[in-house]
């Protein structure tokens, strides 16, 4: 087990649900620690150039810790909606539905107690594969329709961490599911991320409103600091005098992927990032359309890490794989809507190696 994580620490009872611990781990020896509150990864660990494991997710030794300020979405599985909708509100057929404002003005994954704070079913499969299942009911969070979800995580032997996603409803609905871990590949708690090598197969991103809401554009990348079709660190460009930089205080932002599917799956490369010091890499892919690139803006050295040093400023950067954020009030985007009889479906794969 992970030296800095007790398993009794995650054995609990939240509203009459177990909690508890799983870790996977495959034969080049990376493990990954779930807990089935919220579908969170814990704790990451993959090898670096020289073969040293190390720990590149955020989260917290205790389950306690998750209901701490800051610690917010870290390693979680996002739902019903990822990312914002606008004042809270959609309408379907006619009918407004209305969510909690907890992002501002906006409704923000989920609501106040989206699927990152709901213990979920567990069913390890074996030593490399484990499935979440549960069912939200109608009218939770303001959502309407039974929606009855499984999510299935395998780490395969090519260092490849698949997440498949299910979901079908009893009533017409909308669903945007994702994946919140925290990544930091020289560690996590080692320092910002800024000097971070990426790539993002997006010639387009979805340009935002004071509020971070999508203005409704698909704005091109090409002469700004959005652009990452050629790698380059985060940090590059994170501070240049540019208004969507300025609203979200760095990077913040749903790209447009480029529609290439790179093998038999029909997944589409979405990214790429190296941290040139320990030489870790790794690649997403996936069957949405949209990836949110978070470059850590908000976090402000409040929280501890695992290992006892402070998640500063731009301590991790996520890539959550999705449909845009604001769809279902956004006739031009991609629909998120789903009816009784189908079954939406989504993959996220992460893909970790070093620099050969």
């Amino acid at each position: 087990m992970s030296k800095n994580i007790n398993p009794s620490s995650f054995k609990s009872e939240i509203e009459g649900d177990s909690t508890d611990l799983f870790v996977l781990e495959n034969k080049a020896g990376i493990k990954i620690y779930f807990t089935n509150y919220g579908q969170r990864i814990v704790a990451l660990h993959t090898p670096d150039k020289n073969g040293n494991m190390e720990d590149i997710v955020l989260g917290c030794n205790t389950l306690e810790g998750y209901g701490k300020p800051g610690t917010g979405y870290f390693g979680a599985t996002i739902g019903r909606y990822a990312n914002r909708i606008a004042a809270g509100k959609f309408s379907l057929d006619g009918v407004t539905y209305t969510l909690a404002q907890n992002n501002g003005t906006n409704n923000l994954h989920g609501g106040n107690k989206g699927f990152d704070s709901v213990v979920w079913d567990a069913d390890m499969v074996n030593d490399q594969e484990i499935q979440f299942s549960r069912t939200s009911p109608d009218g939770e969070e303001g959502f309407p329709g039974n929606l009855t979800v499984k999510v299935r995580y395998a780490l395969t032997d090519s260092n490849e961490l698949q997440i498949f996603y299910e979901a079908t409803t009893d009533k017409k609905t909308i669903v945007n599911l994702t994946h919140h871990s925290f990544f930091n590949l020289k560690g996590e708690g080692n320092g910002n991320i800024e000097s971070h090598l990426i790539e993002i197969n997006a010639d387009h991103y979805t340009p935002v409103d004071e509020n971070l809401i999508p203005t409704g554009a698909l704005s091109s990348v090409v002469g700004t600091p959005m652009d990452f079709r050629v790698q380059k660190s985060i940090g590059q460009d994170i501070n240049e005098n540019f208004n969507q930089l300025d609203l979200a205080g760095g990077y913040d932002h749903n790209y447009v992927l480029n529609s290439n599917p790179t093998n038999t799956d029909s997944l589409t490369f979405a990214a790429r990032v190296i941290e040139p010091e320990s030489g870790r890499t790794m690649e997403v892919y996936t069957n949405e359309p949209g990836i949110q690139f978070y470059s850590g803006n908000f976090m402000d050295g409040s929280v501890q890490s695992k290992n006892g040093n402070a998640y500063v400023k731009r301590g991790a950067f996520c890539l959550e794989t999705q449909h845009f954020p604001n769809s279902p009030n956004q006739d031009s985007f991609p629909s998120t809507v789903l009816n009784p009889g189908e079954k939406y479906t989504s993959v996220c794969v992460y893909k970790f190696g070093i620099v050969e």
